[in-house]
Order: C-alpha cells, then structure tokens, then sequence
C-alpha cells in the first residue's frame, strides 16, 4: 500500500500561504522599487521579462505570469501538484505586486544603491518562497527536470541559462547594466541562500584516528554531538579501523578541530557542506 503524505494543519497552511506571499511581495518591491528603474535584471524568467517589457511595453506583471505558465504545467506533470501550485500561487503574487508598484518613484537613482539594496530584498523574498516549498521562476523547474536526465546539478544548469540571459541584458540595457545585473544575482544568490539555510548551517565532519573511541567520547562530552563509527580498512597500512562522523553546526567546527588535534594532532578531518538536516535529535542551536 502507498504511503500517505502527511497533510498539513489549517494553521501550517495559512502560514504557508502568507510567507509565499510575502516572498513574492518582497520580490515584486525588489524589481520595481530598485532594479527595473535602473535598467538592472534579475535572471531567469523575470530577466527575460523584464527585457521583453523594455522591448514590447507589456506590462512586466503579465510577461512575468505567462512565461512562466508552461514552466508550471511541467512541473505539475514532472515534480508534483504542491510544489507547482505553491509556485503558481508565487508568481501571481509576485506578478501583481509588479503590476501594482510600477507607477511608484524608485527608492534610488544610483544603481550601486540598487544593486546592493534591490539584491538584499530580491534575495530574502525568493529565500522565502523556497523555504516554504514554493519557486518565482520557471527556470528552477527546467533545471531540475534537466539534471534528472543529464546529472548536471541543477545550480550549474540555472548559471549556464542565467549567463545566456545576462549576455541578452548586455545587448537590451548595455554592458554595464548587464554587468550590474551579474552583481545583483550574485548578492540575491548568497542572501537567499542565508534564508533556505539559515545562518546556522550544518557540517559533517570525518575523522580519522588511531585514538577514535577518546575522541569520540570527547565530541560527545564536550560538544554534546552524537557520533557514528563506520568500518574501514587502510588502502596502505591494510589495517581495520573506524572511521568518525557527526554533524555539527558552523559555529561548533572550530570548538570541533581543537578538541580532537588536542588528543591527536595527525588526525585526519575531512569536512563538508550539508545542506539541510533532519531527525536523528539534531538541534542547530550551537552548544556551550
């Protein structure tokens, strides 16, 4: 028998609801209020709208909403029925914001002030759309749809469409509109990343060590993390061993390091990026 989903409570779904909305709103503050005054895009579909609307004058709101309508379609046949309306419910939002905003005076005339303002606002209101399972650009859907097929991951497939559209914004706007516009998607990218992620992001950190079982107590005791052992066999010395792993929080890696190179300063450690955990009694609240 197929598992069911679990269902989300009235409750969860109207806060759901209201932070897409608000994401969306920030997004369409972000496009009217800072970068489309001042000749500056975004990426995606919204960069290709906003040249369309300085090529054509449809209104950027409706651009916005109708390119993206057959992204949406492949999404619901592709990744599923929530994460296509929750993203369709996004971009309307996002695209009567627009609508509402674009007779409004720009917060700014200098573009410097629009790329890194615009950039913060545009990167915290996509932040929060994905955060709570949605999307504000068709382009997200392609890319994971092509990764399935190609195994390109998918934030290299958004950079490749992405460079493609920048380049149209060189001949649209100008190279230095375009070149603004690179600036702006890079401090969008790295806020919403802060935003999906959270401030306290989480490593996974291996060990390697002859002392593992103090080292491990050591972590446990003084970190307050569990630790996994896994079997290993030296592809030199050919001896047995146990490899450690845990995860800790960015802020506990340093505290991490200088625990286990004070029992074993030849240790080997071997950290990684993780981008989302779950379960397991795992608080991202740093220990003390």
């Amino acid at each position: 028998m197929a598992k069911q989903h679990r269902k989300l409570t009235p409750l969860q779904l109207i806060g759901k609801a209201f932070f897409i909305a608000l994401g969306a709103a920030l997004m369409g503050v972000s496009l009217e209020g800072f970068l489309v005054p001042n000749q500056v895009i975004d990426g995606g579909i919204t960069g290709i709208s906003i040249m369309l609307n300085e090529l054509t004058s449809v209104s950027l709101g409706l651009l916005i909403f109708v390119l993206n309508l057959p992204f949406l379609f492949l999404g619901y046949k592709q990744i599923g029925k929530t994460f296509a309306f929750s993203t369709l419910y996004g971009i309307a939002v996002m695209s009567v914001t627009t609508a509402l905003l674009h007779d409004i005076e720009p917060f700014t005339d200098e573009k410097i002030l629009a790329v890194l303002f615009g950039g913060l606002v545009l990167g915290f209101g996509i932040g929060l759309v994905l955060r709570f399972g949605g999307s504000l650009d068709g382009t997200e859907i392609v890319a994971i749809l092509a990764s399935k097929k190609t195994r390109i991951p998918v934030g290299q497939i958004i950079l490749i469409i992405n460079v493609f559209i920048f380049i149209g914004a060189g001949f649209v706007f100008g190279w230095d509109s375009a070149m603004y516009s690179i600036f702006t998607y890079y401090i969008a990218s790295k806020v919403m990343d802060i935003v999906v992620e959270g401030l306290n992001e989480s490593k996974s950190v291996t060990i390697i060590s002859p002392h593992y079982e103090e080292i491990s107590e050591a972590i446990m005791a003084r970190l307050g993390r569990n630790t996994t052992f896994m079997y290993a066999r030296g592809g030199y010395s050919k001896e047995d061993t146990q490899i450690i792993y845990c995860v800790v929080t960015r802020l506990e890696l340093a505290k991490l390091k200088a625990v286990v190179q004070e029992i074993d300063p030849k240790a080997f450690i071997a950290i990684e990026h993780v981008s989302d955990v779950m379960g397991g009694g795992f608080d991202k609240k740093a220990i003390h």
